[in-house]
This record gives C-alpha cells, structure tokens and sequence, in this order.
C-alpha cells in the first residue's frame, strides 16, 4: 500500500482555511490519485482556486489530472478530457480540453470508470511527453506567499 505523502507546507497554508469535511475529502482524493501513479509530481498553484496538478514531470503541460477545491466541493479534473473515452459518461464540462467530475463525497471518485479515465489520462499524458522527469513523486510549490 502506498504511504501517505505529507501535504506541502505552502499548500497547507491556505488550506487549513477550509472546511474540515472539504480537508479530509481532498485528502482522501488526493491520495486515491497518486495511488494510481506513485510516480507522479505533484504542482500546487494557488489562483483562482487552490489546485494540486498530477504531473509525469516537473512541468505543467505534462499534467494528466487536477484537483482544483472549491467553498463546498472538488473538482476531479483531467487536462485533455476531451480526449478520453468515457463510457460511464463520467465527465462534465465544455471546454476545448479540460473535463471533470464534480465530488462532493468518496463516492463521487469511487465509482465505476474513474481509475479507468485516470489511468487513460495517464497513457494520453505518457505519449505527449517530450522530455522524461527529473523529478518523481514530489510535491513541489508554484505558491507565492
């Protein structure tokens, strides 16, 4: 079993502003995601939303999925998810790429399809990739405090 990896102390910062219930829901999520990809890097951006972006690299456009939290849910996006087969009909969203799904609870990300788009997203992500990682299963800080 993979061992929890501690949240990074910028990210922390902002989240502890949240609601607990929310904390311990992106937590969860959090983990489920790097289970599926232990060696992915994990870019934490605080914008818009406070967002942590599963990467093979150290880079941005290298990204396959995001958790992106809002006041009462989480976002389980996926950078190209336009370009992914969803036959659960999982995905919501409009855009020319981005997708998500909507979790407002574990079950929301526990359901059937969900490892398979990340797992999809991952391959996608694998092939676009020009330069291979420096970095692996890190969380590193794009925050600005």
């Amino acid at each position: 079993m993979l061992a929890e990896k501690p949240i990074h102390p910028d990210f922390l910062y902002y989240l502890k502003d949240k609601d607990q219930a929310l904390i311990e829901l992106f937590t969860e999520l959090r983990h489920f995601v790097w289970a599926q990809y232990p060696e992915a890097n994990e870019l934490l951006y605080h914008t818009h939303a406070l967002t942590a972006v599963f990467t093979l690299s150290e880079k941005l456009s290298d990204g396959f999925c995001h958790i992106p939290i809002y006041t009462e849910h989480l976002n389980l996006g996926f950078n190209k998810g336009s370009l992914l087969e969803d036959s659960h009909n999982l995905l919501e969203g409009t855009g020319k790429w981005i997708r998500h799904i909507p979790v407002r609870t574990e079950a929301d990300y526990r359901r059937a399809g969900v490892q398979e788009l990340i797992q999809a997203a991952i391959v996608l992500a694998q092939d676009d990739q020009v330069k291979p990682a420096k970095k692996q299963g890190q969380s590193i800080s794009k925050i600005k405090r």
